[in-house]
């Protein structure tokens, strides 16, 4: 075999040990806003862009906003979040 060295035009391609991290710490998020107490977490999605944990969605109320912010910030490996959830439907309390 002949081994050549790697070129990349552009941008240098994500290794995979970035990937599989990032993945995992959006799994940790997702599942701690899933077991939070005070958040229905159902409409929340969880992405991390540029090491900074994105949470977009919906909630029913401002509480729900802040508390979702609060887990975030509090799992292992979180550095920064942004939080982009909007209100929407009935609040927590009103949910069936």
């Amino acid at each position: 075999m002949v081994f050549k060295e790697q070129t990349f035009h552009g941008l240098e391609p994500e290794m995979e040990a970035e990937i599989a991290n990032r993945a995992s710490v959006e799994a940790a998020v997702a599942n701690a806003l899933a077991i939070a107490g005070g958040i229905d977490a159902s409409d929340v999605e969880v992405t991390m862009e540029n090491d900074q944990i994105v949470l977009t969605g919906q909630v029913g109320t401002v509480g729900e906003i802040e508390r979702a912010t609060a887990v975030a910030r509090a799992v292992e490996g979180v550095h920064s979040v942004q939080n982009r959830i909007l209100l929407g439907g009935p609040p927590l309390n009103e949910r069936h």
